[in-house]
């Protein structure tokens, strides 16, 4: 591996909640959301009261992402240092933030931490985020599809009792172990990193690959068969990259079927699970299914083991 800009921090930076009139910058670092997608997160965020800020020239002519990689890189760069906004919500996910890094590690960390919502492809800035600058962020869903209505009603009431600071730790009662010591009472404390497993397998290698050593770590994915989770967690493993890893939770896997119809990821899992030292847990309700819960990265979590699982987790506001 080369050169890392991974700096740990014993306390990462809080971001501070919002209030009604308050700016949130849209940004698409991936793939391009359509145009009714765009108008729907609008017509969502002004529904809570909010001003959603929308860069002109968002989407331009590349075949492959919303645009160019500077451009892209330029919209994330002015809604980091704008000082009049609150937060940066992602549109979509896709592939494409992973080429924006290099640029954005020649950026000064601004003063004023500033939240960041998304999941998917977004798991590469937040690790940058969580990992460079310290700030802490929100593994949470993305607004092409809560403006088109996709999502549950208790998580978007959640996620807007989180932003405007009215809920300050979320609870999470779903979880199921996996292996014996999840099984094991208990109680331990770690914040929470991780997200896509693609996405954070494709981080392995360049100097800001992600470090999940005394933290919880969470992974969600879609479209992947077994063979590629194995593969991909095999690869971790004998890179040595659970070392030290309090624990393992397993979000939504979606798609990934074999020809035959089987979804061998689901054996993969539970033969991860028996073969690691640290407990291990699934049916987490995050990913990219009908479950959008916001998860906070960075923040104290604490997380009970044994028969009833439960997972708490501040939300990283700063007062």
């Amino acid at each position: 591996m080369g050169r890392s800009y991974i700096r740990q921090r014993a306390k990462m930076l809080g971001w501070a909640p919002l209030s009604l009139g308050d700016t949130v910058d849209l940004i698409a670092p991936g793939f391009a959301p359509t145009r009714n997608e765009i108008k729907g997160a609008v017509a969502f965020l002004r529904s809570w009261g909010l001003n959603p800020r929308v860069p002109s020239g968002l989407i331009g002519p590349d075949p492959l992402f919303a645009n160019t990689d500077d451009q892209r890189f330029l919209f994330l760069k002015r809604a980091l240092q704008a000082p009049d906004s609150k937060a940066i919500w992602c549109l979509r996910g896709g592939y494409g933030a992973i080429r924006l890094l290099p640029s954005l590690q020649k950026l000064k960390r601004p003063r004023q931490s500033k939240l960041l919502i998304g999941y998917s492809d977004v798991t590469t800035l937040h690790l940058f985020l969580n990992q460079v600058w310290g700030w802490s962020s929100l593994h949470g869903p993305l607004l092409d599809r809560f403006g088109q209505g996709v999502g549950r009603p208790r998580d978007k009431s959640e996620m807007k009792a989180v932003l405007f600071g009215t809920k300050t730790e979320l609870t999470f009662d779903e979880l199921r172990p996996l292996n014996s010591r999840a099984r094991q009472s208990g109680r331990l404390r770690a914040p929470i990193t991780g997200g896509n497993l693609t996405t954070w397998a494709s981080s392995m290698g360049t100097p800001w690959q992600g470090s999940a050593r005394g933290k919880i770590l969470l992974f969600e994915d879609i479209g992947e068969q077994g063979r590629r989770v194995d593969r991909m967690l095999v690869q971790m493993a004998q890179a040595g990259h659970f070392q030290g890893v309090r624990a393992v939770i397993f979000g939504e896997f979606l798609g990934g079927a074999q020809p035959d119809g089987r979804y061998l990821w689901r054996d993969v899992i539970r033969s991860f699970a028996a073969e690691m030292p640290c407990p291990v847990f699934d049916h987490f309700p995050s990913g990219h299914g009908k479950a959008q819960r916001p998860v906070p990265f960075g923040p104290r979590a604490e997380l009970k083991l044994g028969r009833a699982p439960q997972l708490v987790i501040a939300s990283g506001i700063s007062r």
